[in-house]
């Protein structure tokens, strides 16, 4: 039975049985700071089962898309682990509970295949349950499941919970038993590889609370409302009903893994005597090649691409383990034009967006493999010096400083550089990697926090919105209003009152004041309170449903409780909302010139200005950006209506809304329509006619990442300014130029390739001048036990190539037969640089040009044995380098 079939009889199976289908959300989707990616089928129904939203249903099934990234070092040496991997899941939130979720799984995989069912021999399903769970044992043997068969486990298999306090509870595994040729008798207990569990039924009936650790959270007693979360291994679903080994060789991932094995001219499972070789480098490689390939493609196809952060990076780590991969086994060409076809024509049958939108899939993965080939030669380079410099220090490891520059400057993997050098018979100090790793995604994820939380612990905010519910935004229909002050909060949490000089958080019951989101910025103006009046800095939605004014108490006492009244900065207001405007036309007039592909990465919309982040592959010329601004100006001459509207989800995909790739959508959304011009899915606010945006200049065009350009534009009045002062300018360069306006371009080029010319006749000038004594310092060389060494100085503010290139010059002068060093010391900009340069005959006698930087620098600089510098003291230590070198060839 093929994968997408098993899916489809899944659906139709809950849906037959009072169960709303839902779609997968996309990978990315996800509120959950502590996640890159949907890792589980109950992730997008969280806020249901924590109570944090009502659920618009009371029974659920959908087959969730999962990206595990704990997995990544794992694939390949197991037949088991992947990246991706999908869910099957059906759940219930206070419905029904295990006397209704034990029979409707029975019945799925025992029902014959001519029924609509999975057709399992029932007598080699083998069903675990919680040691004290006698409820769910009982079950069991009412469905036909002998007692022997009925296996009671502990918490460590059999008992649920998320790690925090909140829902818990007992599950309930099935497993299925492959027959003696994969082990031994005894069912889950005694061997996991021969008793393969496919699905897990998780009982939500306890709540846990507040402990000191992972494990202390103590059972404060049963949920009122138990709900049901069950997960099926898709894919190891798929191995069972296929009579495969494991998930390599089932119909969505075997094609692939065949791929590669023709590219590289190897044989799957060739090395061992039955297909799943658990040991053989060969296998391992395929495996990831196939795993890693697929996952590529499903994580584009829902909008993530490649970077070097947050979820790109781990799409750029898995595409480049995938590249090398293929390279390792003996393929030296492009590989994903040969692989990544393969995996479309797998998963489409499931995911049929994967065939219309492959040719934006295919740009980006081609283009990365393009940019990692080149990555991989100039990374393998430097590498390999560092690595001959650790050998030459007798270090057992190469140090996480130099591990993390590889990373971090030159965009080399952590994963290829062990790899690497484990070939090379080299630890790295793989735990300083993680820590300056660890280091700078704090100070990341620091930043992100304070801006989005004030610093206030969650937990506070979520009370207010337990205690009253969502802030209700009134924003697109007023700019002012009445409202109850609900809450006032401090740094540490509620307080009673603000008095003047505080900066506090304002909750109302409801507001005007438009949070920030989806790229727009968020509303400031004053908010009065009895006697008091707060200034408004900023808005936010630190957990969803729950406005938060960021506020400074500029007069007076506030209090929660009161009456107040909100008031919004209309200037400010109507200056963003034209910028978002601009945004969706901008945004539409891009797909227009570049086609579907050119989507939205990221957007800001502040007054009079937009930055709008789009997905391509490739620059775009300035005729395109000429055009795209003239369309642009053209939508706003024609005055069109701007209109907003909510609508199904499903309604509006049928009329053509633009949605964000990796943004999860209600049932109900808005949609903004500017005329017939472009219609997005968007919560923000707009201008009423497109008339009314004025004017939109383009400023620039420019890359922010691998396959994401930036365009950043002007808007109203800051546009118009923008272009009055450009008009001046060019007036004011045509007065001195004595031409016309449209003559003013041309004679400034000239004059800059004049200025060119003339600065390299000067570099000319100064080399010579730096140059012209090398002859003579060779010669006055001194011999320094054994070695002629050359110290010198260079003339003041001598370029750093021509101080470079004394240095070899001198080198070069100098008998080879005889052991030299050359140090060329430099003054510019009041600090102080050094050059050495060593010949072979002093490398022999163990002298090398970065140990004798690093001397003189007290362990900083670098560069190659031959040739090396360093910089940044003060300008008068330049002597000093000098001697410093000097003395380690001495003490040599």
């Amino acid at each position: 039975m093929k994968t997408a079939e098993i899916k489809r009889r899944y659906l139709a199976h809950f849906e037959a049985n009072g169960h709303t289908v839902v779609p997968s959300a996309p990978l990315p989707a996800i509120s959950d700071p502590n996640l890159l990616f949907v890792n589980a089928g109950m992730v997008q129904f969280v806020p249901y089962f924590l109570g944090q939203q009502t659920p618009p249903y009371r029974r659920a099934v959908s087959v969730q898309k999962c990206i595990r990234t704990p997995d990544i070092d794992e694939v390949g040496k197991t037949s088991r682990h992947g990246t991706f991997f999908q869910m099957n899941g059906n759940f219930s939130f206070g419905d029904y509970f295990k006397d209704g979720a034990i029979p409707l799984a029975w019945d799925l995989v025992t029902k014959s295949q001519e029924q609509g069912g999975f057709g399992l021999d029932p007598e080699r399903i083998w069903p675990t349950v919680y040691l004290d769970d006698d409820e769910a044992f009982e079950i069991w043997r009412s469905v036909g499941v002998p007692t022997e068969r009925i296996v009671r486990r502990g918490k460590a298999d059999n008992f649920w919970s998320m790690g925090i306090p909140g829902p818990c509870g007992p599950c309930s595994e099935l497993f299925y038993d492959r027959g003696p040729e994969y082990g031994r008798e005894g069912g889950p207990a005694v061997d996991e590889d021969r008793y393969m569990e496919f699905w897990n039924l998780v009982f939500m009936q306890f709540e846990r609370g507040p402990g000191t650790g992972k494990e202390d959270y103590p059972i404060l007693g049963d949920l009122p409302a138990k709900n049901i979360d069950t997960g099926m291994g898709l894919e190891r679903m798929a191995s069972i009903l296929q009579g495969v080994d494991n998930l390599y060789e089932i119909d969505e991932v075997r094609p692939i893994l065949d791929k590669a094995a023709e590219l590289t001219g190897k044989r799957y499972g060739a090395h061992s005597g039955h297909v799943a070789s658990e040991s053989h480098p060969d296998d391992v490689r395929l495996r990831v090649i196939a795993d890693h390939v697929r996952t590529a493609l499903m994580l584009i196809g829902d909008g993530v691409t490649p970077s070097n952060e947050g979820r790109g990076y781990v799409l750029r780590r898995i595409m480049r383990r995938a590249i090398r991969s293929v390279r390792l086994l003996g393929w030296q060409e492009r590989a994903l034009p040969e692989l990544l076809p393969v995996a479309r024509d797998c998963m489409a049958p499931s995911y049929p967006e994967l065939a219309a939108d492959f040719d934006r899939i295919a740009d980006y993965a081609y283009a990365e493999e393009d940019a990692f080939l080149s990555t991989l030669r100039a990374g393998t380079t430097i590498l390999d010096t560092a690595i001959a410099e650790t050998r030459t220090a007798g270090k057992p490891a190469l140090s996480g400083e130099k591990a993390f520059q590889l990373h971090d400057t030159y965009g080399f993997p952590i994963d290829l550089t062990l790899e690497i050098a484990a070939e090379q018979g080299l630890q790295v100090d793989a735990e300083g990697f993680r820590r300056l790793m660890a280091d700078q995604r704090a100070r990341a994820k620091a930043d992100a926090q304070a801006r989005k939380t004030g610093h206030t612990d969650l937990s506070a905010y979520r009370s207010v919105l337990d205690s009253g519910g969502p802030v209700r935004f009134t924003g697109y229909g007023e700019v002012s209003r009445e409202s109850t002050v609900r809450a006032v909060l401090g740094v540490d949490g509620p307080r009673q009152a603000a008095v003047e000089g505080d900066t506090i958080e304002l909750v109302l019951d409801a507001t005007p004041f438009y949070a920030e989101g989806g790229g727009q910025q968020p509303d400031l103006g004053m908010i009065t309170v009895g006697g008091g009046q707060v200034e408004v800095l900023d808005v936010q939605q630190p957990v969803p449903g729950l406005i938060v004014h960021r506020a400074r108490v500029v007069r007076g006492e506030v209090r929660a409780g009161e009456t107040g009244y909100a008031e919004i900065d209309t200037t400010r207001r109507r200056a963003i909302s034209r910028s978002h405007t601009a945004t969706h036309l901008v945004h539409q007039t891009m797909r227009n010139f570049l086609g579907e592909s050119a989507t939205q990465a990221g957007s800001l919309n502040a007054p009079g200005r937009l930055r709008f982040d789009f997905n391509t592959p490739t620059g775009v010329a300035p005729s395109v950006l000429r055009d795209v601004e003239q369309q642009v100006n053209e939508v706003l001459l024609a005055d069109l209506e701007v209109h907003a509207f909510i609508t199904s989800l499903e309604e509006a995909r049928r009329i053509g809304a633009m949605a964000l790739f990796g943004e999860k959508y209600g049932e109900e959304v808005r949609v903004v329509e500017v005329g017939d011009y472009a219609r997005e899915l968007c919560g923000g606010t707009h201008v009423a006619r497109s008339g009314q945006l004025g004017l939109v200049k383009i400023l620039s065009e420019s890359s922010i990442g691998s396959g994401v350009r930036r365009v950043e534009a002007l808007v109203g009045m800051d546009a118009f300014n923008f272009l009055a002062r450009e008009h001046l300018l060019v007036s004011r360069l045509a007065e001195l130029y004595r031409v016309p306006n449209d003559q003013v371009a041309d004679r400034v080029e000239q004059t800059v390739t004049q200025l060119r010319d003339a600065e390299k006749e000067l570099e000319k000038l100064r080399a010579q001048l730096v140059l012209g004594g090398a002859a003579a310092l060779a010669a006055q060389a001194k011999d320094v036990h054994g070695v002629a060494y050359v110290g010198t100085e260079a003339p003041e503010g001598a370029a750093g190539n021509d101080v470079r290139t004394l240095a070899q010059e001198i080198r070069g002068r100098i008998d080879p037969a005889r052991p030299a060093v050359v140090a060329v010391a430099a003054r510019a900009g009041g600090k102080a640089s050094l050059v050495v340069a060593v010949n072979p005959a002093a490398r022999s006698r163990g002298l090398a040009a970065s140990a004798l930087v690093k001397a003189a620098f007290s362990g900083r600089g670098g560069g190659s044995p031959d040739l090396a510098q360093g910089g940044g003291l003060p300008a008068a230590e330049a002597p000093n380098l000098l001697r410093t070198v000097e003395k380690a060839i001495a003490e040599a």
